[in-house]
């Protein structure tokens, strides 16, 4: 009996709190994109983007040592400066620049590029199908795998640049850099600035459904400031942990925290992309269901029926999604 009545006060506890976050838009808002983020299984989509953009970043890292070691001949005195810097921290690069061994190498160099290319296409044809994915695009609307290879390069060449430049500009408003506290927090706002306008444009170009850059401001406005945030603190760990390390613990620290703050930035550009759905198709209040399954809202019966009729893959098919009665 007492096991009974303690499952009887958490049922009536538990639908409480549903009513509760269904009538209260400031709870209801953020529970809908994380039930909409675990209906669509974001984690694994993030996942798939991950191991592209953590795949990218050994090209682009052979590219960066070869210009160094051109840039690096005959500048003694520039080479002096970077060696006293966090990057003379990094494990291998750090090394040799501390001995001299950094050379150009332009096969080394062409690879790199090659392997830069084609990586970063990956993460772009990842970020794709995981934007098509959430708005709910079915697969026969999608492009062929032709054109999804000619946007993909299309915006890694637009968004590297700006992703560089931002970055370059967040590493300036970082804690340990040798910069005015004013330098700082104008390196921090330029940088967001760059960010909100690279995640405005992205959330546009990455789905070929049409919709409205107005609908996507809030989430790139979110992006943006989460982001900053992450670079910072990726920037400060970078600063005042990695360079106490030693070689090899160096390596592994440097090898995680890629990984980790890849992994995180992905989740928080997804996260703010299914905002940007959630709030636009109005798909709230949803049902607390993740114990105890309630009764289906509106907002339920359109995001699932939008989430099942994304497997339609061919021209002559259509599904249907039907709920029972309550």
């Amino acid at each position: 009996m007492r096991k009974r009545s303690r499952m009887s006060g958490f049922r009536s506890g538990y639908n409480a709190f549903d009513r509760f976050q269904r009538q209260h838009g400031w709870l209801g808002f953020p529970l809908a994109i994380r039930q909409k983020y675990a209906d669509d299984q974001a984690g694994y989509l993030a996942a798939s983007i991950t191991y592209y953009g953590f795949f990218a970043i050994f090209p682009l890292l052979l590219v960066f040592v070869s210009a160094l070691g051109f840039v690096l001949r005959g500048h003694a005195h520039l080479q002096a400066r970077i060696v006293n810097s966090t990057l003379g921290q990094f494990p291998v690069i750090g090394h040799d620049l501390h001995v001299q061994a950094l050379k150009g190498s332009v096969p080394a160099l062409v690879i790199g590029l090659a392997g830069a290319i084609w990586s970063g296409m990956g993460v772009f044809l990842a970020g794709e199908n995981a934007m098509n994915h959430l708005w709910g695009v079915p697969f026969r609307r999608r492009p062929d795998a032709l054109r999804a290879r000619g946007r993909a390069l299309l915006l890694l060449a637009v968004f590297g640049l700006g992703t560089v430049t931002a970055t370059a500009l967040a590493g300036l408003g970082t804690v340990g850099a040798s910069f005015g506290v004013a330098t700082k927090i104008g390196a921090v706002v330029a940088s967001t600035v760059i960010d909100f306008g690279l995640f405005w444009l992205g959330f546009r170009l990455l789905t070929v459904r049409d919709v409205s850059w107005r609908a996507l401001r809030g989430g790139a406005a979110f992006a943006a400031i989460a982001y900053e945030t992450l670079q910072l603190v990726g920037g400060y760990y970078l600063g005042h942990y990695l360079k106490h390390a030693n070689s090899t613990y160096g390596t592994f620290g440097l090898v995680l925290g890629l990984l980790t703050w890849i992994y995180l930035a992905t989740h928080i550009t997804l996260l703010a992309a299914e905002g940007n759905v959630v709030a636009s198709r109005r798909l709230w209040p949803r049902s607390f269901s993740v114990v105890v399954e309630q009764p289906a809202t509106d907002a339920d019966k359109r995001a699932l029926t939008q989430r099942g009729k994304v497997e339609e893959r061919r021209q002559d098919q259509d599904v249907d999604v039907t709920f029972r009665p309550d």
